[in-house]
């Protein structure tokens, strides 16, 4: 009877979920990704920054289903992960079990071919576990919790995002309504990407650098959809950026430190693809500043 019993959960399982991948599913398969804490590293929403000994401040490295929310079949949004375990495609919890002989043998004895126990739990709307389907339940072939949105997710976290490197440009102190080249080191704008992986299901998040929020300090601001254009030595000091640029009215004196604080923000734009879906998730923004002294400009009298 309790073999009975296992293998229909398992069937209605694999049928709510859709999988057909013959992949074993072992129980170390699933990984462990969590946002980065590290000021240096920040992951999901996180921004930060750690002062240079420049004295600039440089960032830390901060399809169908595309959204990269987990769903039950009711189509609600449910937490991805809950007790450390993730969300199968029938609004359950799975993850891995380790169950003694004495307790396989009790379930009608270890089945054949590739597969995995999976501790399996659902929730009511009240919030408490309930009982149904829920146990030590036999999953044949593929892990029953990977979704390629949890491993987007997954994936997203594990991005390790560029330092903000400004170049302030012409170096050194800037001139009122003398234009400045407002312009990012190559290295903080590329892309960059990520695996995360079960047996059987592979998907790699790609973050793409798309817009720079600069905020100068004097209440002015500049978006710019690129990195900037490099000031170099024999450009026409007044001439102006050819995509990125900015020019003070007035002077830092005054100011804390007679400087002014440029601060620039990076959004960068998260997709995914893998299992043959692909989509977007939430993006990631990177941020670092600078201190600039603006100075008025002088009349020389020969």
């Amino acid at each position: 009877m309790l073999r009975a019993i296992r293998y229909t959960a398992a069937i209605l399982i694999l049928g709510g979920l859709g999988l057909v991948s013959p992949t074993a599913a072992h129980a170390d398969g699933f990984g462990h990704a969590t946002c980065a804490q590290n000021p240096h590293k920040p992951g999901c929403e996180v921004t930060a920054g750690t002062t240079g000994g420049d004295g600039s401040t440089r960032g830390g490295k901060g399809g169908r289903g595309g959204e990269g929310k987990c769903r039950n079949p009711s189509g609600q949004v449910i937490p991805c992960q809950r007790d450390g375990a993730l969300a199968g495609g029938d609004g359950c919890y799975y993850k891995p079990a380790d169950l003694s002989a004495g307790t396989i043998a009790a379930l009608g004895g270890q089945p054949g071919g590739e597969g995995g126990w999976y501790q399996r739990t659902c929730y009511g709307t009240d919030g408490t576990a309930t009982v149904g389907l829920g146990g030590p339940v036999w999953i044949a072939g593929a892990p029953p919790v990977v979704s390629p949105e949890v491993l987007a997710r997954q994936a997203r976290a594990r991005l390790d995002l560029p330092n903000v490197v400004i170049e302030l440009n012409p170096p050194g102190d800037q001139l009122v309504n003398l234009p400045i080249w407002l312009a990012l080191d190559r290295s903080s704008w590329s892309e960059r990407s990520a695996t995360a992986s079960v047996p059987g299901v592979s998907v790699t998040a790609t973050a793409r650098p798309v817009k720079a929020t600069w905020s100068m300090g004097d209440g002015g601001s500049v978006v710019c959809h690129g990195p900037g254009t490099v000031w170099r030595p024999g450009t026409d000091p007044a001439a102006s950026s050819p995509d990125c640029g900015y020019a003070y009215r007035r002077s830092s004196v005054g100011t804390p430190g007679n400087r002014f604080t440029v601060t620039v923000t990076i959004a960068w734009e998260v997709t995914w693809a893998g299992a043959g879906q692909s989509g977007t998730i939430p993006g990631l923004t990177t941020t670092g500043s600078i201190r600039v002294p603006v100075q008025e400009s002088q009349a020389v009298i020969s």
